[in-house]
């Protein structure tokens, strides 16, 4: 063995001796290709430390594959890598590897030869790496890479942007110290593994000012030569403006603009998965019908404009009543829907009975400040188990309603019987 390490120390190439990554043995010429102090400034050091971004993926699947028992200790051919010297000078270094055994456990032998001594590559390699680092400074995505518990190994500049820290406050806490809900990050964690990569995967993040952002994700699982997870390198942009226009879309798609309740198409919606909800666990559900009474001769008598403020006082008069876990919406024109989740009939009476009170209640004006009042005719439907869709209860609820028109309005009618 010491003969051996005499050999390997008078080699004119340089040579590092290596175990799960860290340099066990470098001779006086590897001293000199990186620019090191002393031979033992590099024991204990990663030799990915060294090398490039660029290369590195390139790099770590090479010493995986020699690795390989089944490679029976062939070495690697001969390939050009990128390196950055402790100094923190770019050196091109021709590299071939083998496995090997270092004190009775496995291990690499890298050998390397410098090829920045000819002025042609020394000049393409700078320019490369101007190139290279002019793109990577202003990628509008952060570049990050963790290991397999998510610690983040190496993040591009990019994150000072996005989440206004310096790259080293990052570098070495885990991913899921940004994430505001750990949900996000499960579910991320499971799409990678299952996947092995994910594209355009929504997410977000917390800013060091403590502000939300919506990410956008794109990334890939590493593997270790083995093919257990050994990490995820990609990148991750802010999308907040976008996430916002899509949430205003959505908005817009689904909101009455007067009355700032559901629209007709998203009330509906609402009420499918509630029923269907109902349905499944065999709970209560109350629906209710409301008409603002006389709505024409509002608008006939004070104008449109009027009869819009009308509406609005109307509608803020029956959410006023109503709790979190309920629904409304408008249904078009002057009628509108709550839906009473877990509620029976009798309860659902209660609510009717207070949303009329309230409407009675309101005190309205117009532009002249000659005074009015408003009522509302309402018509009940419960769930039934008979029911064949929400539509059969729907079509009880519309004909109680009608039929508390018919008995004259601003009263509440039901085609199910009511228990007191």
């Amino acid at each position: 063995m010491l003969h051996d390490l005499r050999l390997l120390q008078a080699l004119p190439a340089a040579v590092l001796v290596t175990q799960a990554g860290a340099i066990r043995f470098a001779n006086a010429a590897s001293m000199e290709l990186l620019e090191a102090p002393s031979i033992d400034s590099l024991i204990g050091r990663m030799s990915g430390d060294f090398v490039h971004p660029m290369d590195q993926v390139r790099s770590t699947n090479r010493i995986q594959a020699v690795a390989v028992p089944e490679q029976g200790g062939r070495p690697n051919k001969s390939s050009e890598f990128r390196i950055r010297t402790v100094r923190g000078n770019l050196r091109m270094v021709l590299i071939s590897s083998v496995a090997m055994e270092w004190d009775g456990a496995p291990a690499v032998l890298m050998c390397g030869m410098d090829m920045t001594h000819q002025s042609e590559i020394e000049a393409q390699l700078r320019e490369s790496e101007q190139n290279f680092r002019r793109l990577f400074d202003n990628m509008q995505d952060v570049y990050y890479r963790t290991d397999a518990l998510g610690i983040v190994q190496h993040v591009g500049p990019g994150v000072r942007r996005v989440l206004g820290y310096e790259p080293h406050e990052i570098e070495g806490r885990t991913a899921e110290s940004y994430y505001p809900h750990s949900a996000d990050r499960d579910a991320f964690k499971v799409a990678i593994m299952d996947k092995g990569e994910v594209s355009d995967f929504p997410g977000q993040m917390v800013r060091r000012d403590g502000t939300v952002i919506d990410i956008s994700i794109s990334s890939h699982a590493l593997y270790d030569h083995a093919g257990n997870f050994g990490g995820v390198e990609g990148v991750y942009r802010d999308v907040t403006q976008r996430k916002n226009l899509e949430r205003e879309l959505q908005r817009l798609a689904t909101t009455d603009m007067l009355t700032g309740m559901a629209n007709r198409r998203a009330f509906l919606e609402c009420a499918e998965a509630v029923y269907e909800r109902s349905r499944s666990n065999g709970e209560p559900l109350t629906l209710l019908m409301l008409d603002l009474d006389h709505f024409k001769s509002i608008n006939d008598r004070f104008g449109h404009l009027e009869g819009d403020r009308a509406l609005v006082e109307f509608a803020q008069a029956v959410k006023s009543q109503l709790r979190a876990s309920d629904a409304v919406g408008r249904l078009g024109g002057e009628e509108f829907g709550v839906l009473l989740p877990l509620t029976a009939l009798a309860e659902g009476m209660e609510v009717a009975t207070r949303i009329m009170n309230s409407i009675r209640a309101l005190q309205l004006t117009d532009d002249a400040a000659n005074p009015y009042r408003i009522t509302s005719s309402l018509g009940m439907g419960a769930f039934r188990q008979s029911d064949r869709s929400l539509r059969d209860m729907l079509d009880r609820a519309d004909q109680a309603l009608y039929l508390a028109k018919r008995r004259g309005r601003d009263q509440i009618a039901s085609l199910d019987p009511v228990d007191e």
